[in-house]
Formats: structure tokens, sequence, C-alpha cells
């Protein structure tokens, strides 16, 4: 039976409209007053829902409507309760994280919606040995899912150390990094690659780069969580591990640019307008790559460490930047959310609004080396959060309408 995964993407925006209320009201406390919330919380909502609710929920939906692409025999219905789950615990984490921080009710469900990730990768694995092994995408997915399930140790971690009540901060942080590292490399950078390497017209200097790209990132992506944890006194030789991953991711994106950007030029005839957002996330993939080689530089990476703001800029031109616009990139250009100039100035909306918060962090980050405060940051940024709303609100206002038509 096949799913209806028009309805399915609606559930995305939505829920991408929700992160971007959650940012919206954490601005608005910042910037003004607004007492009757705790701050901390509204932030553990914000990106646990950013997490499970937006970018997981759209990957695995995007997956697997690739399935159902490469072969029709596959029975999709069982993922309908795969979807239905991971939307129930993002929903619950939502709201339990928003009134009681990290109590009973939010901890349940981050560790049920962890059990769903294993319970979608044991499925979805399955799967895939229906699709031809020559697929371009198989390896990215069957990483991506290995990492998802790597990542929850960190959570398992952090929880064992509040059950016990033992909580040294090195240990508490390495593990929120742990966690956070193969979210972020591990998850969403293979799963969004293997979406993308789908679009590709395979030939033999494709399989063969894309082999060679694949196996780079995927023997550097475990070592290079030691760049998430320089801040720690590490032997010179570990270092030098840490060094030579970021060296070698870095090898890996060069090779993308040289040869599997061109090919997916000549594939797909993209208006100037995706291309210019698909542009502007190569861009900002290269920053994050030399990001990551300077932090291993001792000076830059104490600096880099030690001030919220950088890590904060970090953490969005990851998660906004890169994963979010690369999402919303692809759900236009392969037809899955409706095509129309409104629609695409909704997009234009939110990619400004992507632009513009990710400018006044990096200016407030690089301030904050020297101490100096920018002259209404806050109000900015406030500002921002609400174009990105209203870019947020309008896509899916927009494909609302359509489906309510259909």
């Amino acid at each position: 039976m096949k799913l209806n995964f028009s309805c399915w993407i609606k559930f995305s925006l939505f829920n991408l409209l929700l992160v971007a209320s959650l940012g919206l009201l954490m601005r608005y406390k910042i910037a003004f007053e607004f007492p009757f919330l705790n701050q901390k919380n509204i932030q553990h909502s914000h990106s646990h829902f950013a997490f499970a609710g937006w970018v997981s929920q759209t990957l695995i939906v995007l997956m697997v409507h690739f399935l159902s692409k490469q072969n029709s025999a596959i029975n999709l219905e069982k993922y309908k309760n795969v979807f239905i789950a991971n939307l129930i615990c993002a929903y619950i984490m939502l709201f339990s994280f928003i009134f009681q921080g990290y109590g009973l009710i939010s901890i349940l469900f981050s560790t049920l919606s962890i059990f769903v990730s294993f319970w979608f990768s044991i499925l979805y694995f399955k799967d895939l040995k229906q699709i031809p092994k020559d697929n371009l995408s198989i390896n990215w997915f069957k990483a991506a899912l290995i990492f998802n399930v790597l990542s929850s140790l960190g959570t398992f971690a952090l929880a064992y150390m509040m059950a016990t009540k033992n909580i040294t901060q090195d240990f508490y942080l390495s593990s929120i990094y742990f966690y956070l590292h193969f979210q972020y490399n591990g998850w969403f950078w293979f799963a969004c690659l293997g979406l993308f390497m789908n679009q590709l017209t395979p030939t033999l200097g494709i399989e063969k780069a894309n082999k060679n790209i694949f196996l780079w990132f995927f023997i550097s992506c475990i070592p290079a969580y030691l760049l998430s944890v320089l801040w720690l006194e590490l032997p010179i030789w570990i270092y030098s591990i840490a060094v030579i991953s970021s060296v070698l991711q870095g090898l890996a994106w060069v090779k993308f640019i040289q040869v599997i950007v061109p090919n997916f030029i000549k594939t797909f005839s993209l208006a100037p307008f995706f291309k210019w957002i698909y542009v502007s996330i190569i861009v900002c993939v290269s920053i994050k790559f030399i990001l990551q080689f300077g932090s291993t530089i001792p000076i830059i990476g104490k600096l880099a460490f030690g001030f919220r703001p950088i890590v904060i800029a970090y953490l969005h031109l990851v998660l906004l930047a890169i994963i979010s616009g690369f999402l919303l990139v692809y759900l236009f250009t392969n037809h899955l959310v409706l095509q129309n100039n409104s629609i695409k100035k909704a997009l234009a909306l939110f990619i400004i609004g992507i632009f513009l918060n990710e400018l006044v962090l990096a200016i407030q980050g690089i301030a904050s080396f020297s101490y100096t405060l920018i002259p209404y940051a806050n109000e900015m940024l406030f500002a921002i959060a609400i174009i990105l709303f209203s870019g947020a609100f309008s896509m899916l206002y927009l494909n609302a309408k359509k489906f309510k038509k259909a």
C-alpha cells in the first residue's frame, strides 16, 4: 500500500514552524520580558523537537520515499506506525520540556524516541536489501542509521549519570558532544548525502568518486568526535588522530566539489534561485570544514570552545543553514511541495532569515573574543526570528491550502 507522502511532508513543515515559534519565543525572552516560562526549558524543548520533530522526522519520510521510487514491491505501510510513533514522542517532548525541563515525562519520551529510531533502523536495513547494490545512496543510508544508533550512547551515558547522581563536568559535556557529533556529522550528514546522491546519474567516474568520498567520510567520522573534545587534556597521539580526521574530511569535501557537484549540475537543470541556494549550502559546508580544521590549532580551539556565541553560531550553521537548508531545497527540487512563485518567495524569505541569523551570530561570536557587546544584537536576532517564522508559516500555509483543495 502506498503512503501519502504529501501528507507527511505537511507534518514536517508544521514541525518546522513549531521550531521557528520556539526560536521566536526564546529570542523575545532574551530581548524583552516574558516571565511565564523558563528560558532553559524552552531551549531544551527547541533543541529536542528540532532534532526529532523536524530533521529526523523529515529524513525518515524522505528515506522511505526513496524506497518507494526504487522498488514499488516493498511494503511501506509498516513505516506509517514509525512516523506516528516518532511524532508522538516529539510532540510530548515539545510540551514536557517546556513545562518541566528534564523531568519524568520528558526523559521517558526522549528515551522512547531513541527506541523508535532503533525500530526504524531495523526495518530500513531489511528493506535496503531489496535495492540494487550498485545504487549510489545505499551505503550512505546504512552509515546514517549506524551513526544514529551510535549517538544514543551519549544519551544513555547522561541518563546513567543522572540516575546515579555521579556527574562530572568533563564526562557530562563529553556525553553531550558525543550525541551531537553523531547526530550532526553522522545521522544527519550521511542521510542528507544519501538523498543528494540519489539525484545523480550513475557513471563509472561518479561511482568511483562516490565510493572514495563515502569511505573517507565514514572512516573519519568516529575519530572526528575528538574534534568536539579538544578542550580536554588529550595525549599528543590522540590529538594527532583528531587532526588527521579533520584533514581527511576536508579532502573528501574537496573531492565532492570537484567531481560530484559538476555532475549534479549537468543532471539537474535547476532554476537560478535553487542553484543559488545549493551554492550557499556548499559555501556553508566549506566554512564548517575550515572551522573544524581551525579548531585543531590550540589557541583557536580554546577560544572557540570558551565562548558560547561561537558554539551557538556553529550549531546553527550546521543545523539551520546546512541541514535545514538542504532538506527544504530537496523538497522543492524534487517536487514534494507546492510549486509556484508564492511558495518560492516564502522559501526565499526563510533562506534570507537563515543568512541574517548566521551573520549576526557570527559577528556576535567574533566580538566576544574581545568581550565587545554588539548594540541591539538581541533585538536584531528577535527581528530575524520573525522573518524565519514568517517564512516557515507561509510555506506551511500555502501547502496546506493546496492539500485542503485536493
